[in-house]
């Protein structure tokens, strides 16, 4: 066996790195190819075997798509034979799924040149197109038959078969008309109520938190596909007949209730600390021990809370269908504090302390935005959960 000996010849040349690069890619894309073909992934063994053959001609790769290519048009012509028989409309849809990837694999191989020359490939757009208007007749036809059944159940069977038809063949007859019609008789249509705030102090607040919900519907119009809110005076533009409607009240808070709390202690250094001098064999030397000082801290704690209750109604029978309440809580915090005796026997927190000085809360409606945040997460989410089933 012969041996080799390496040795350090410097960094390659840069024209040689993106060639080795891509060199190794297309070897990675030769073995795949390979693999492919071996478990009878016939159509994926052909497109990786093709940008090979496009660099290369005389790549292994060329005998790979010679034997892949003829296996893929073989596997396809049995699905479509064996498609022809049961009486199903969808079979079109079927079929023109597979003329589709029939295309894919002609026009990978009709852009390579070289590729070409090694295979015959042949086009079914003809066919494929010819699949797609019977599949979207067969589903336009379904839609139709759907929708004069009547009933929100019927027409979201409609929806979907005319959304297919437009796939199929797009702007398929007037099917995009019969989806807006199908919609409107499929859809829930949502009305969320004003916020009601019962205190007119806290109306420009409450601004802040109306904004956000109206902010949220018009980013969420569609929670899922049949479900559409809308704002009362939308409601009134369009003259939209609703099916829900959710009316949000604050059906109690507190803001601004002030807490103070004041405490004095004795601290002690908790290291001894140079307290002065003493004179020993006549000289002078520190003395050290540890310190005091008393300690005043203050604690001013402003606590706000209030409670949203969200009902939704039907809209005809004015029965409540699901009700929830949401607390929401702020927080906010001011210390300071002073000292007598000596410093060092405070620690650094309590020295930080020491130099603050106490702090004017946020004007109430301030505090009142502030509740209103974690009010309206828990609303949306809610609002997510309970439509996601319709």
């Amino acid at each position: 066996m012969k041996s080799f000996l390496f040795r350090n010849v410097g960094p390659l040349p840069r024209i040689v790195v993106p060639y080795l690069l891509l060199s190794c890619f297309l070897l990675q894309n030769c073995k795949s190819a390979k693999k492919s073909l071996k478990r009878g992934d016939y159509d994926q063994s052909v497109l990786l075997a093709v940008p090979k053959v496009n660099d290369n001609a005389r790549s292994s790769a060329a005998d790979i798509l010679k034997e892949a290519y003829p296996l893929a048009v073989q596997q396809h012509q049995d699905d479509l034979r064996r498609n022809e028989n049961p009486p199903d409309p969808l079979r079109h849809e079927r079929a023109a799924e597979i003329y589709t990837k029939l295309n894919t694999l002609y026009s990978a191989i009709k852009d390579c040149a070289a590729c070409a020359r090694l295979v015959e490939a042949r086009s079914y757009f003809d066919q494929e197109r010819n699949a797609r208007d019977l599949a979207a007749t067969a589903r336009y036809e379904a839609g139709q038959n759907a929708l004069n059944q009547g009933g929100r159940e019927n027409a979201r069977r409609a929806f979907a078969d005319f959304e297919v038809a437009n796939a199929m063949v797009p702007n398929y007859r007037d099917a995009t008309r019969k989806l807006d019609e199908a919609y409107e008789i499929a859809s829930f249509k949502v009305v969320v109520e004003q916020v009601l705030v019962t205190s007119r102090a806290y109306q420009l607040s409450n601004a802040y938190f109306q904004d956000r919900v109206n902010e949220f519907l018009q980013n969420n119009r569609r929670l899922n596909k049949f479900v559409r809110f809308y704002s009362p005076q939308e409601a009134t533009d369009t003259k939209v007949k609703p099916d829900r409607v959710v009316t949000l009240q604050f059906d109690d808070f507190v803001v601004g209730q002030t807490l103070l709390e004041r405490n004095t202690e004795e601290v002690t250094s908790k290291d001894s600390v140079k307290t002065g001098e003493a004179t020993l064999d006549g000289k002078k030397v520190p003395v050290y021990g540890k310190v005091k000082a008393k300690l005043s801290r203050n604690r001013k704690t402003v606590v706000s809370r209030g409670l949203l209750d969200m009902q939704i109604r039907d809209f005809e029978t004015k029965k409540t269908m699901f009700q929830d309440k949401f607390p929401g809580e702020f927080t906010w915090v001011s210390e300071w504090g002073s000292y007598n005796g000596d410093e060092r026997a405070l620690d650094a927190p309590q020295l930080r302390m020491t130099k603050s000085r106490e702090l004017n809360p946020p004007a109430p409606q301030d505090l009142f935005v502030e509740i209103s945040k974690p009010i309206y997460n828990s609303l949306t989410n809610r609002l997510r959960s309970f439509y996601e089933k319709y």
